[in-house]
């Protein structure tokens, strides 16, 4: 991973026309980095002097940068983070808080003077590497994803209205495209990327983008009219399905944006077509309307924006998209591919037009899955406990993400619907949002809630996959087999088809190992299904936690303590309740201290062989957040297990994907402060989802 020393300028409003700026210089990324009590320099900006240099590039760079650099103290740390920096690449991100006016935002930063040279363009340099950060705690959380087995995938969708000359947005024709021209255009831009071309009339709809998205597109290149309506809003111009104008405010592609969630694009790139001219010197003519969709495209999940802040004539556009795209695909370091794009047109006149706008401060638009190098050689280690039946997976809920979603999503939703109203990062914590719903309303309503929130999911999401009667036709409790499958089978239909189209399914590459026992925190099925379709007759079994558990059917009732699960019959072992038996499910924060009590005070709750399977045997750990409230429980009551000193006999390995963008105030801290953690408890962080891992655990063995 590539890293760079990095300097943040923070702008955070105090006035009418005032902003304090917080400055954060990091040698390395994982460097703390401690604050004093020194007030942080205020400055204003003078937005109409700014703009009133009009096209005079430069004159309009050195009132910005006069503005921004007003303060000693901001000339000295931009100066210092150079220094330090030496001869690489200084890392410089511009972060405007939200209280900021969009006038602000709409300022031509790249533009900015060197401080130290006001006839020079700082964000010229070859070796400043400039990006616009955006981040609000309440947007759509960006988590990145790993670098493509096939290499990056494009959309292509050009809108060409047929009766766009017909319209007149602000006293102005739009100009009718060539379409074709468009996409070999496009396609030149994008290089080795593969492209999927959306272009016959028609097509350019939202229901199509939509539609076309959800097949795991990493690039959407969108190519359309954009105009400032409404108050300087921006609005596309797409196509309904006759071919003719629809007018898409952009509130209606962030929905389609937001509905995709994580399976949503890496980049959007906005391109508004050429001017009717025929010169060499053809430009857009929007204005910038597409730009401003940048930040609220980031709202939605997007991890990275590339757009023109401005009109931009398609000679500069031909120069640099193919240098960015080229470079953007050797690491996903995006800042660095936009400047080494943006020296390839430094000698044009809008050589400052091309701006990008991110939620990712590590620059990186993918991982590289894996140990950290000191633990690489752990491989060999963990295949010969698995072989040796000597390996215990515990599964959390990030199995079931690909089918159901999270459950922050679930959290956040219901926060919002029921005015959730302790702290704001509470919000995405489903424990203590259920706590509050079971106290201001009724102990069983979060339970109830989930189930319902569920079957809708799955019925919104799988509609068109599953059979009119497997699904519940009529709205009405989806326990009641007159109305569709339960929800719990409901879920074992999907995951079942979703085991057939992924090889690397968690579930279907754990049902291949020759182990005895899997303890799982999900409250589906899906692992005892994926058992049985690898020819295995698993059991199923709960952890008695409360009274209501107690009185369930167990297998160590039957058949009595010294039972012991085989491969042929493996057992299943459910700490936090199934679907199938509501009462079980560990839900609440109450829920969570009752289980952890139970299990702590009563060393028999767990049977003898799980618990010796605890502190005797390779743990491996997939599907947790490993910062979140209830892997911590779960951990807790693991470690508190008697005998807890054997573990140093075995490796443990717990899979966790990078600490998300957008949610985590520092990822490459956090990062570490995890591998310092889980290091002392001997358990060595694979950095991927569990997918990543179980694809690579599926090679190796």
């Amino acid at each position: 991973m590539i890293t760079y020393p990095e300097l943040e300028i923070g702008l955070h409003r105090q006035g009418t026309d005032e902003y304090a700026v917080e400055m954060r210089f990091r040698k390395k990324p994982e460097d703390v980095t401690q604050g004093d009590d020194t007030p942080p320099p205020v400055v204003r900006f003078d937005i109409d002097n700014i703009r009133a240099a009009g096209h005079d590039v430069l004159t309009y760079g050195q009132r910005l940068s006069n503005s921004l650099f007003a303060q000693p103290a901001i000339q000295e740390a931009l100066a210092s983070a150079r220094g330090s920096a030496q001869d690489r690449c200084l890392r410089l991100r511009l972060f405007i808080g939200p209280g900021a006016p969009p006038e602000l935002h709409a300022l031509w930063w790249e533009t900015l003077c060197d401080p130290q040279d006001s006839s020079s363009f700082l964000i010229a340099r070859k070796d400043i590497l400039f990006s616009r950060y955006l981040n609000n705690f309440d947007w759509q959380l960006v988590r990145l994803r790993p670098r493509p087995l096939t290499g990056l995938r494009a959309l292509v969708m050009i809108a060409n209205p047929s009766d766009v000359t017909d319209c007149s947005p602000e006293d102005r024709l739009l100009a009718p495209l060539d379409v074709k021209a468009e996409l070999e255009q496009a396609k030149a831009n994008l290089g080795s990327i593969p492209v999927t071309g959306v272009i016959s009339p028609g097509s350019a709809t939202l229901p199509n983008l939509s539609a076309h998205l959800s097949k795991d597109y990493d690039i959407l290149y969108l190519i359309c009219h954009g105009v400032f309506l409404e108050g300087h809003k921006p609005w596309l111009w797409l196509e309904n399905e006759t071919g003719r104008t629809q007018k898409v405010a952009y509130r209606d592609l962030l929905n389609v944006l937001r509905e995709l969630g994580q399976e949503g694009p890496r980049l959007v790139v906005l391109v508004s077509p050429q001017s009717t001219s025929s010169s060499a010197e053809a430009h857009s003519d929007d204005k910038g309307a597409l730009a401003a969709l940048g930040s609220r495209l980031l709202q939605a999940g997007v991890p990275a924006v590339l757009a023109m802040q401005h009109n931009v004539t398609m000679q500069t556009v031909t120069q640099f998209m193919p240098v960015f795209f080229r470079e953007l695909q050797e690491d996903g370091q995006i800042d660095q591919a936009m400047a080494k794009a943006r020296s390839q047109v430094q000698g044009r006149p809008d050589w400052w037009v091309p701006v990008l706008m991110v939620r990712l401060k590590s620059g990186r638009i993918w991982y590289k899955p894996g140990f950290q190098p000191e633990a690489a050689g752990k491989w060999p280690a963990l295949l010969q406990n698995i072989r040796d039946q000597e390996c215990t997976p515990i599964l959390g809920p990030g199995l079931t993400e690909p089918l159901l979603g999270t459950h922050r999503e679930i959290a956040q939703r219901w926060a919002k619907t029921y005015n959730f109203p302790l702290a704001p990062h509470q919000r995405d914590e489903l424990p203590q949002v259920a706590q509050y719903l079971s106290t201001c309303l009724q102990p069983v309503f979060p339970l109830k809630e989930l189930l319902k929130y569920l079957g809708k999911e799955m019925q919104r999401r799988y509609k068109s996959e599953l059979s009119a009667e497997m699904l519940n036709p009529y709205g009405g409790d989806l326990h009641d087999p007159q109305h569709g499958l339960s929800l719990d089978k409901l879920i074992s239909a999907v995951g079942a088809q979703y085991r057939k189209r992924n090889e690397a399914e968690p579930h279907k590459v754990l049902a291949t190992l020759p182990l005895p026992l899997y303890i799982t925190t999900d409250f589906s099925n899906l692992l005892a299904d994926a058992l049985k379709d690898a020819g295995r007759k698993p059991e199923v079994e709960l952890c008695s936690w409360n009274e209501e558990i107690k009185k369930q059917p167990s297998i160590f009732k039957t058949k009595g303590q010294d039972y012991r699960p085989t491969p042929d019959r493996p057992l299943v072992y459910h700490l936090f309740g199934r679907l199938d038996v509501p009462g079980s499910i560990v839900l609440t924060e109450d829920d969570y201290f009752d289980y952890l009590t139970g299990v702590t005070r009563n060393k028999n709750l767990i049977p003898n062989f799980i618990r010796r399977a605890l502190v005797d045997t390779s743990l491996l750990f997939l599907g947790f957040q490993l910062e979140e409230w209830n892997f911590r429980v779960l951990f807790s009551s693991i470690m508190s297990q008697e005998g807890r000193e054997m573990r140093q006999n075995y490796i443990h390995v717990a899979a966790q994907i990078d600490p998300e963008e957008g949610r985590i105030l520092e990822p490459a801290r956090a990062r570490q402060y995890l591998e310092s953690y889980f290091q002392r408890a001997l358990i060595s962080i694979y950095w991927g989802s569990p997918e990543d891992f179980t694809r690579e655990l599926s090679q190796k063995y």
